[in-house]
């Protein structure tokens, strides 16, 4: 298995040309392959593959800093590996890494407390990001960085929710089985954390 998991998601060493056996099936497929390999075989590293990019994406949206996503995600990747037997095919195999990359992500902060987060937040009208194509966010100032700080006035997880919502574009569906919640109770939870920010920053507008 990759042992490093270098800046901007590149230094992950992964398989060059899968089969093609393994690169047409799907990542679920492919994980009940993987939890009957004895080591990392082409299954697993097929998955790993797949996941690179997405993980680090949602690690650095999360914790906002290259060296925070960099061992976040290696820390993603690991857990693929040991509890790859874990999955339980009752849902998309991205859903469950990503939910394995929100706890992870989660835990550190609050292991780390806020010191030197840099957090990537949205557009100052749309609640947006533009970010590059490896994940880390487009040059911000004004109005950009007061967002930042806004987004650290909410509870962790709500904080994560916006993020995840606003700038990755998950759909509520998809929240609310990362957050463990119904449905209605992830619109409206997203829905007060707005509102909260609303009440605290009066003066800007957050439209969705």
């Amino acid at each position: 298995m990759a042992k490093e998991f270098g800046q901007r998601g590149e230094g992950l060493i992964v398989p060059q040309g899968p089969s093609a056996d393994m690169a047409t099936r799907s990542d679920e497929a492919l994980a009940a392959l993987a939890a009957r390999e004895v080591s990392d075989g082409p299954a697993f590293n097929e998955l790993l593959a797949r996941m690179k990019q997405p993980v680090w994406r949602v690690c650095y949206r999360l914790l906002g800093n290259e060296d925070d996503a960099r061992d976040a995600a290696q820390e993603v990747f690991l857990k693929m590996f040991t509890c790859r037997a874990q999955f339980a095919q009752q849902s998309k195999y991205s859903t469950w890494v990503h939910g394995i990359a929100l706890r992870t992500c989660l835990h550190l902060r609050r292991g780390r407390g806020r010191r030197q987060q840099r957090i990537v937040t949205a557009e100052p009208h749309t609640m947006e990001t533009q970010a590059t194509a490896s994940g880390a966010p487009a040059q911000q100032t004004g109005m950009q960085l007061d967002l930042r700080a806004m987004l650290e006035a909410l509870d962790e997880e709500d904080r994560a929710m916006l993020i995840l919502k606003y700038a990755e574009e998950y759909r509520f569906e998809d929240l609310a089985e990362l957050f463990g919640i119904s449905l209605s109770a992830c619109k409206m939870r997203v829905s007060r954390a707005r509102e909260k920010l609303k009440q605290l920053y009066p003066d800007v507008m957050l439209d969705a």
